[in-house]
């Protein structure tokens, strides 16, 4: 049975919210009921019949959106107090039945069983093609209309939700090739870190540690050499280090032992300093202010900002005084570096990649800080940094991928969209400018239409109907017991109205073997009562007249 009426089933659970919508909407159709039901003079049996189907139908509308049409189509004719459900039930279905051609099935039916269970209800009241007729016009109103604009609702919404999902997919994807371009290029670059520049610095290791051992040496000499051998180890340490960030992604703490007088904090500026003295330039340093305690990223940009600012001084003022300041200030360190001009030559040639004073520059501003680098007034050569005191290191700051999209690092989640902006361009691309408005205004202007065709068709039928069942007091007076049924029959109206349904019946009791045309009178019937003339008539005669009061 899976393949029967599983298709008929909807998406939505039951909720707490869901239920409390349900009854009141249950509710306020039932009073509309109870009203229909009460202008067409029903039954309490049948009243209460249309307020029970009213809150079911309401009710289960969400699991079993075409069986709830359906049958409320069926038992409409019969209980016209549940006739409103249909409004309600026509939109649920449209929304909630999967696939275009069950939808049509349900609709199809649920038409068929409407129409045809009111030819049936009707059969002996009226001609069966007006009841066709008005049948479809307000099956077209009342429910295929709201079924397609909720249907086209339903669709465009989720068309939305897939959009949503399939961007945020592909941001994680894009994101994902981003992140693997990038460790693959911090392997290559490790690589090639590795294989040129560790060898030269093993090679410079070897020959100044054997040069520093040569006995022609003057001390003086020996400790330059010393300070030369300790700067390449340094180096090693530190190549080693950059490239084991460069291939894991993470920074690791070196070891004390192996990092000696290059620690990379505020800790190892006297080593540097010192390094330099020994190396006969002419380097002071001085402290102020209380020391405190900085970040590990600040610390290590301290470091760096005099490392830089000592190697720009030997390469472009060799031999020109250096002055180190340290200041512990309120709120920031401040590190500054000065030397005077150069005292002689350059030391010829040497290898600057021009960006020292940029990637101090960026170091400090990821951390909240600035540098300055500018010239002086005796034609020397000046470095500030000023970085804060605990101030977040540099993945906390937002990052542009190679995709050029904005995101957080180290954050997965995809950056937040505006789907309003999103929801007007589909509704530019795929209908036009206005393609939204004209489909929602065509689908009111169509309602609208066939309600006024209802009500253009309903007026046409009653007055129809009025023509033929209403004569005047007069007319009644005219017509003479004995005469020929035909004759009669051809002075009046045919009768054949819903206005007249029954009325033979409500009167005194017929003449036994007769058929009886009823009619109502035009000029005294009141909202409550009708005055009734009956023509009865036997072997084709009329047998007997009688003019009685019937409630409507």
């Amino acid at each position: 049975m899976r393949a029967g009426w599983d298709w008929l089933k909807g998406p939505e659970p039951w909720t707490r919210r869901a239920l409390a919508g349900d009854l009141v909407l249950a509710a306020v159709l039932a009073l509309l009921g109870l009203g229909v039901e009460e202008l067409d003079n029903g039954s309490v049996q049948r009243t209460a019949g249309s307020v029970v189907a009213v809150v079911l139908l309401t009710f289960l509308r969400r699991r079993l959106p075409a069986t709830t049409l359906i049958t409320a189509a069926a038992v409409s004719p019969f209980l016209p107090g549940s006739f409103l459900t249909m409004i309600l039930l026509g939109w649920s279905a449209g929304r909630r039945i999967v696939g275009v051609g069950r939808a049509l099935t349900a609709f199809v039916l649920a038409f068929l069983a409407s129409v045809g269970f009111g030819v049936l209800q009707a059969w002996s009241d009226q001609r069966p093609v007006l009841v066709i007729v008005f049948s479809t016009l307000m099956f077209l109103a009342t429910t295929v209309m709201p079924g397609l604009a909720s249907r086209y609702w339903s669709q465009r919404r989720t068309l939305l939700q897939a959009l949503q999902e399939r961007n945020g997919q592909l941001m994680r994807e894009s994101a994902m090739v981003a992140g693997q371009a990038r460790l693959r290029e911090r392997q290559r670059i490790a690589q090639d870190m590795h294989d040129s520049l560790g060898h030269q610095l093993a090679l410079i290791a070897v020959h100044t540690g054997a040069l520093e051992v040569d006995p022609q040496l003057t001390d003086r000499q020996r400790d330059a050499v010393g300070v030369l051998r300790q700067a390449s180890v340094a180096a090693m340490h530190e190549l080693r280090e950059v490239v084991g960030i460069l291939r894991d992604g993470v920074e690791a703490p070196v070891p004390v032992e192996e990092a000696g007088p290059a620690a990379r904090g505020v800790a190892g500026i006297a080593g540097i300093v010192e390094a330099a003295r020994s190396a006969g330039t002419d380097v002071r340093m001085t402290v102020s202010g209380r020391p405190r305690p900085l970040v590990a990223a600040c610390d290590h940009a301290a470091y760096r900002i005099v490392q830089e600012a000592l190697t720009n001084a030997y390469k472009h003022a060799s031999g020109a005084p250096i002055a180190v300041e340290l200041r512990y200030e309120e709120d920031s360190l401040v590190v500054e570096i000065a030397n005077g001009p150069a005292a002689g030559p350059g030391v010829g040639d040497v290898v600057s990649g021009g960006q020292g004073l940029t990637g101090l520059r960026e170091r400090a501003r990821l951390v909240g800080g600035m540098v300055h680098a500018g010239a002086t007034e005796g034609g020397g050569f000046r470095v500030a940094g000023v970085l804060p005191y605990g101030a977040e290191p540099a993945g906390a700051q937002d990052m542009a991928d190679d995709f050029g999209q904005r995101a957080q690092a180290g954050s997965a989640a995809a950056p937040a969209m505006d789907w309003a902006a999103l929801d007007r361009e589909l509704a530019v691309r795929a209908r036009g400018r206005a393609g939204g408005v004209a489909m929602g205004c065509g689908i009111a202007v169509a309602a609208v239409v066939l309600l006024v065709i209802v009500i253009g068709a309903g007026m046409v039928l009653l007055v129809g109907s009025a023509g033929n069942a209403m004569i005047s007091r007069e007319d009644y007076d005219k017509v003479r017991v004995g005469e020929s049924e035909e004759a009669v029959r051809n002075r009046l109206p045919d009768g054949e109205s819903f206005m007249t349904a029954g009325l033979d019946r409500k009167g005194p009791e017929r003449p036994e073997g007769t058929r009886c045309l009823a009619l109502l009178s035009s000029e005294d019937s009141q909202l409550a009562t009708s005055t009734v003339f009956r023509f009865c008539f036997k072997d084709g005669k009329l047998v007997e007249k009688q003019s009685y009061e019937a409630e409507q």
